[in-house]
C-alpha cells in the first residue's frame, strides 16, 4: 500500500511538472509585451466567458455541476463581476516604470514573477479563475488553476475558453491551464512547484499554502458581523441584508453571518427583515437546524449555499413559502454558540445590544471565534458610530451602507479593489489585508537616484524631544 502511494505521488509530481514547464514556456512569451498587448489579452479572456450567450450558459453548467447557489447569483458573477473586475484594472499600468516618487528620487518598475499557481474554491468556480487569471496576465505571468473536484467540469470549461481567445489573439494557450483531474496531492504540488500561490478556499487549503514553502497569498476565514444603529434608513438597511444575505444563497464568505441591532430600532428593524423574507426560528426549529448545519463541528457541505426550503426540509421543519433566509436569535460567542460563526447557508445570527459600544464589543467577540480581520459591516448615518467601529474592530475592511457580499470585494458603487480575493491580515494570519489583485502578483524593482539636496539630521533636541532627554538624561 505504501509503495502504490508513493508511487500515486511521484505520478502526480511529474503530471504538475509538466504543466508548470508549459506554463513557463508559454510566460517567457509574454514577459516582454507591451502594456497595450497585455491588456488586449485580458479584454479578450473576459469577453470570450462574460459575452452574451456564453455567461448564462455558463452559469446554468455551474449551478448543473456544483449544485450550490442559484443561477441568479452565478450569473452575475460570471456577466457583471467579471466586467467591473476588467474595467477597474484596465487602465492600470502594470508594464514598465509603474510609479515614480519625485520626492525621494524613487522610480519603480513591474516585472512578472512566473506562474501563478491559484486555487479556486467550490463556492465561486465561475468568476474565480477569470479573476485570477486575468490578474495574472495583467503581471505578465501564467497561470495554472487548481480547482475544487466538486467544480472540475466548470473550471475546465471557462479555462478551454480563455486559452482559445488566447490563441485568437495570437498568444499562447498556455498562459491559462486547468488541472483537469484535480486532486489534494495534485494541487499541494502546484503549490510547491509554483512561483507564487494565489489561495482562494478551504481554511485546511489557505494553510497548506501558507505551509508549502512558496510565497503564497491567502485569504482569511469569513463571518461577516452587520451592525444596525439608532440613526440607520431600516428600510434601506432591511432590503440590502436581504440582499446580501441571499445572493447566491450565501456561498459567499462575505454574506451576513450575524445582524446586531441596538436597542432604539430592535423591534422595528426586526419586523423589517421579516418583512423582506425573514424568518424567525422558534427554539425547536433552530436546535433541528444545527443539527443539519454541522457535523463534528464542520459545516456540512449538504446544506451550504441550498435554498431555504432544502434546508428546512432537510432539518425537519416547516416554513413559509415566501421564506428568504433564516433568522436565528442568538447571545453569545464562540464554540458555545456554534451560530455565532460562518454558516454558508441563508441562516443569520440575531444579536440585540443596547448601543454602538456594546455593538464593537460583541463583533470583536464573535470574530475572535471566526473571521477575525475579513470584514463588518454598519447602517449608519453617524460618522461618529461609523468610525467608532472600524477603529474598535480589529477587520481589514467595513462596508457601510451596502449589502456586505456584493460590496467587499469591489463593486461599481464603492472604491474597493475588485476581487474574490481577500486578505485579512495578521488578525486572519494572512501577510496582507488587500483585496488582492494583479499589484500582489508582480515583482518591483526599486530604482533610487541621489537625491537634488541630501537630507539632513535635525538637532538632538528637534529629533529625540527636549522632554525625553531630560527624563533619560
Amino acid at each position: 500500500m505504501a509503495t502504490a502511494l508513493k508511487i500515486v505521488e511521484s505520478s502526480d509530481a511529474a503530471e504538475i511538472a509538466e504543466l508548470v514547464a508549459r506554463s513557463r514556456t508559454a510566460q517567457a512569451q509574454i514577459e516582454h509585451f507591451t502594456q497595450e498587448q497585455v491588456d488586449r489579452l485580458i479584454r479578450g479572456m473576459v469577453w470570450a466567458v462574460a459575452k452574451p450567450g456564453v455567461a448564462e450558459m455558463i452559469a446554468q453548467h455551474t449551478v448543473d455541476e456544483t449544485q450550490l447557489g442559484n443561477y441568479d447569483g452565478k450569473f452575475l458573477k460570471i456577466f457583471r463581476k467579471t466586467r467591473a473586475t476588467l474595467m477597474d484594472i484596465i487602465d492600470d499600468k502594470s508594464v514598465g516604470v509603474i510609479e515614480e516618487d519625485k520626492e525621494r528620487n524613487l522610480i519603480k518598475i513591474a516585472k512578472p514573477v512566473g506562474v501563478i499557481g491559484a486555487l479556486s474554491p467550490s463556492t465561486n468556480p465561475e468568476a474565480t479563475p477569470v479573476i485570477k487569471a486575468i490578474s495574472a496576465i495583467k503581471g505578465r505571468n501564467s497561470i495554472i488553476v487548481a480547482p475544487h473536484p466538486r467544480a472540475k467540469l466548470t473550471n475546465k470549461l471557462i479555462c478551454d475558453l480563455m486559452r482559445d481567445a488566447l490563441v485568437k489573439m495570437g498568444a499562447p494557450a498556455d498562459l491559462v491551464i486547468s488541472i483537469d483531474v484535480p486532486s489534494v496531492n495534485k494541487t499541494n504540488e502546484l503549490m510547491i512547484q509554483c512561483d507564487r500561490i494565489l489561495a482562494t478556499g478551504g481554511g485546511a487549503m489557505v494553510t497548506a499554502a501558507y505551509s508549502s514553502g512558496t510565497p503564497a497569498l491567502g485569504v482569511g476565514v469569513g463571518n461577516a458581523v452587520i451592525t444596525v444603529d439608532e440613526t440607520a434608513d431600516l428600510d434601506d438597511a432591511a432590503e440590502k441584508i436581504r440582499i446580501s444575505k441571499t445572493l447566491d444563497l450565501a456561498a459567499s464568505c462575505s454574506s451576513d453571518n450575524a445582524v446586531i441591532l441596538v436597542d432604539a430600532i430592535y423591534d422595528a428593524m426586526l419586523a423589517k427583515l421579516v418583512a423582506k423574507g425573514g424568518y424567525i426560528l422558534s427554539d425547536q426549529d433552530k436546535a433541528k437546524l444545527q443539527q443539519v448545519l454541522w457535523v463534528d463541528g464542520h459545516i456540512n457541505a449538504k446544506v451550504v449555499a441550498q435554498s431555504p426550503q432544502f434546508i428546512a426540509d432537510f432539518a425537519g421543519f416547516t416554513i413559509p413559502v415566501d421564506t428568504q433566509f433564516f433568522i436565528a436569535h442568538e447571545t453569545g460567542a464562540g464554540p458555545d454558540h456554534p451560530f455565532s460563526g460562518e454558516k454558508m447557508t441563508v441562516t443569520m445570527a440575531l444579536y440585540r445590544v443596547k448601543d454602538i459600544d456594546e455593538a464593537i464589543a460583541l463583533t470583536n467577540r464573535i470574530q475572535a471565534y471566526q473571521g477575525q480581520g475579513h470584514s463588518c459591516g454598519i447602517y449608519s448615518q453617524s460618522d461618529v458610530n461609523i468610525m467608532k467601529l472600524a477603529n474598535g474592530t480589529r477587520t481589514s475592511r467595513v462596508m457601510v451602507n451596502q449589502p456586505q457580499s456584493a460590496s467587499n470585494s469591489g463593486n461599481l458603487w464603492n472604491g474597493m479593489r475588485q476581487t474574490f480575493s481577500l486578505g485579512c491580515g495578521s488578525w486572519g494570519g494572512n501577510g496582507t489585508n488587500n483585496n488582492i489583485t494583479w499589484r500582489d502578483l508582480i515583482n518591483e524593482t526599486w530604482v533610487s537616484k541621489p537625491l537634488a539636496v541630501a537630507k539632513q539630521l535635525p538637532s538632538d533636541e528637534e529629533l529625540f524631544g527636549k522632554d525625553v532627554m531630560a527624563l533619560l538624561g
